[in-house]
C-alpha cells in the first residue's frame, strides 16, 4: 500500500476517534521563534512593557492572583 494512503487513512481514523470523543480540530498560528528578527522584537516589546508606568501595578496584581502548587 502506498505510504501516502496509509498516512491519510491513519489521520482520518484518528480524526474520527477524536470527533467521537466530542473534539474538533482547529488550526492556530504562532510566532516562529526561528524567524529573523524574532528575538529583537521580543526584546523591544519586553523593554516597552518594562518601561510602562502601569507595568509594576499589573505585575503586582498578577503575582497576587496566581496560584503556585505546594511541592
Amino acid at each position: 500500500m502506498d505510504t501516502k494512503i496509509k498516512t491519510r487513512e491513519r489521520v482520518r481514523s484518528h480524526r474520527q476517534r477524536m470527533r467521537a470523543q466530542g473534539m474538533k480540530p482547529i488550526t492556530i498560528w504562532v510566532p516562529d521563534v526561528n524567524a529573523p528578527g524574532f528575538a529583537e522584537e521580543c526584546r523591544r516589546q519586553a523593554k516597552l512593557a518594562a518601561e510602562d508606568p502601569a507595568s509594576k501595578e499589573v505585575q503586582d496584581w498578577l503575582d497576587s492572583v496566581q496560584e503556585w502548587p505546594e511541592y
